[in-house]
This record gives C-alpha cells, sequence and structure tokens, in this order.
C-alpha cells in the first residue's frame, strides 16, 4: 500500500468515526421527537436531503466544470461527498484538502479545486438569503426581525458573484501565492447554473423539515413556506458568524424563531435537532453511495493536448 493511498484510508477512516460520533451522540437528544414522526415522515425527510446534498453536489461539478474540469457524475459525486465528511473533523480546511487530494487523480489542479470549492459557499449564501427574504418576512413577520439586517447582504453577494469580480479575486489570490492565474475564467453561465441547483437544494431541504414539522403537528402551505426559509436562515446565519462552529447554536436559533409561527418552542426546538441529525445521517449516505458507485466506474484518465495541457483546461470556442 503506498503512503498516498493509506492516508486516503486514515482520512477516510477518521472522517467516518467522527461523522458517526456526530449522530450517536445526538440520539438522546433527538430520539423523544423521533418517536412523534412516522417511519413514511422520516424516510421521506432523509431522502429529501440527499436530494438536497445532490444539489449541493451538481453546483460545485457546474463550477469545476466551468472553470475547465468537467468531471463525470460517479467521480464528482466521490470527490464531493467523501470529501465533505471532512467538516466532521475538528479544522476548516479538511473538506478542501480531501478533494484537492481526490481531484489530482483526474487531473484537477489543486487550485482549481480549491475555487471550486469556496466558492460555492458565496453562491449558498447568496441564493440562501433570497430564499429567506422572499418566504420568511410575511410569513414570520416579528418573530425573525432580528434577523433582517441580513438582507443587506444581498445586493453585495449579487455584485461579488459577478464573473468579473470572482475572476479578478481568484487569481489575485493565486498571484500572491505565486500559481499562474486560471487557464479558464469563470463565466455568467456558470454562475446562473450554480445558483440553480443552489435553489433546487433550498427547496429540498425545505421539504425535508417541512416533512418533520408535519410530524410535530403543524402541516399546510405555510408551514412548508416557512421550512424552506427557516432552513435557509438558520444555514445563512450559522455561516455568517463564523465563532460557532458549524453554526451550531446560531442555527438552532434562527430555526426557532422562523418557525414559531406554526409550532411551540419545543416542538420548534425538536425540529432543529431532528433535522441536524437527519442532514448528518445523509452525509454519511451519500459517501457510502459515492464510493460505490465510483468503484463501479472506469477510472478518468486525464488527457494530455498536444502541448502538454489538460484537454479540459482549454477554454471554449
Amino acid at each position: 500500500m503506498t503512503g498516498r493511498k493509506a492516508l486516503r484510508l486514515l482520512f477516510l477512516a477518521v472522517a467516518l468515526g467522527f461523522g458517526v460520533w456526530a449522530v450517536a451522540s445526538r440520539w438522546t437528544e433527538v430520539s423523544e421527537g423521533f418517536a412523534r414522526l412516522s417511519w413514511l415522515e422520516l424516510g421521506g425527510s432523509l431522502l429529501a436531503v440527499i436530494a438536497a446534498l445532490g444539489c449541493g453536489m451538481m453546483m460545485w461539478r457546474a463550477l469545476l466544470a466551468d472553470l475547465g474540469s468537467p468531471l463525470a457524475f460517479p467521480h464528482a459525486a466521490k470527490i464531493f461527498f467523501v470529501g465533505q465528511l471532512g467538516k466532521y473533523i475538528p479544522g476548516s480546511l479538511w473538506p478542501v484538502l480531501a478533494q484537492m487530494e481526490m481531484g489530482r487523480d483526474h487531473g484537477i489542479p489543486r487550485p482549481r479545486s480549491a475555487a471550486a470549492f469556496f466558492l460555492t459557499y458565496p453562491v449558498y449564501l447568496g441564493s440562501g438569503l433570497l430564499t429567506a427574504a422572499v418566504t420568511l418576512p410575511v410569513l414570520a413577520g416579528g418573530s425573525v426581525a432580528r434577523f433582517a439586517w441580513l438582507l443587506l447582504l444581498i445586493p453585495v453577494l449579487a455584485a461579488a458573484l459577478h464573473p468579473s469580480v470572482v475572476n479578478w479575486c481568484i487569481n489575485r489570490g493565486l498571484r500572491l501565492l505565486r500559481r499562474a492565474p486560471l487557464e479558464r475564467p469563470l463565466t455568467r453561465r456558470g454562475v446562473l447554473v450554480a445558483c440553480g441547483w443552489a435553489f433546487g437544494g433550498w427547496a429540498a431541504y425545505g421539504t425535508h423539515l417541512a416533512l418533520i414539522v408535519r410530524g410535530l403537528g403543524a402541516s399546510g402551505p405555510q408551514a412548508a413556506l416557512l421550512s424552506v426559509g427557516a432552513f435557509a436562515l438558520a444555514w445563512s446565519l450559522g455561516f455568517i458568524v463564523v465563532i460557532a462552529p458549524a453554526g451550531v447554536g446560531v442555527r438552532e436559533v434562527a430555526m426557532v424563531a422562523a418557525l414559531a409561527p406554526v409550532l411551540s418552542q419545543d416542538a420548534a426546538i425538536a425540529a432543529t435537532l431532528c433535522s441536524r441529525l437527519i442532514v448528518s445521517v445523509g452525509d454519511l449516505v451519500c459517501a457510502g453511495l459515492a464510493g460505490l458507485a465510483a468503484r463501479r466506474s472506469a477510472p478518468a484518465v486525464p488527457v494530455e493536448s498536444p502541448a502538454g495541457s489538460l484537454r479540459g483546461d482549454q477554454p471554449k470556442d
């Protein structure tokens, strides 16, 4: 066994260990809430999470392809979902380091992997805040008024995601690191496709939470729309407040506030805890399925052009 393979197996074992621990450690907190949910609601909620995670992978895949490294679905799924397990290991850089390492097998330059990874966050944040702005102010009213300042970030993020701004920032960072600039800059189409997948992800996450909320006593169009906005608001706020590891605590407060019009405080707290656990289970399921799918697929071999650069690095006509 090579040292590189041994390190990958060690990463996978450690990440899976922390992931399983994250699920097991919360079981006591959520067992009472789960007891109120039917198997149909639990199963549907998990399937919705898997769909949402799939949208996140497709968003990252679209950004990577636009930057010049298209990937077949099974290989993209393996790199993304296995790499995402790194978020359960203490420290913030494990997911991107894992994706950069696995991306090398498919001829993806490290700077391009890092650029695609970090671009997913402003896309998620901008689309999440817009989703919350559309679904919450009228339905949730005063319960989310304290978070109104987040709306000011929407135009800032919209401007920051303009391809000319993104490409300038990335190339500036690469220059400071003494790396070559991007061979293929991000395009407007790439940003729009990524945003489309992000909005699909928020809809799926909202469906996941709506099924939990339904099992805890609230149903109907208002509860469904509030669930979409509540999840988007909670994730966005948790990401912004970086002093809280993985948004723990901050996300729960935001979700409880957004669900206040349809659930009691105790039921809303139960919903947030159940949601966090189901999302963790979804991470583990997606990583396992992606690994199995990639093993059944032939490995991708980077193709060299006559100039010696990867074919994926060539600009569009």
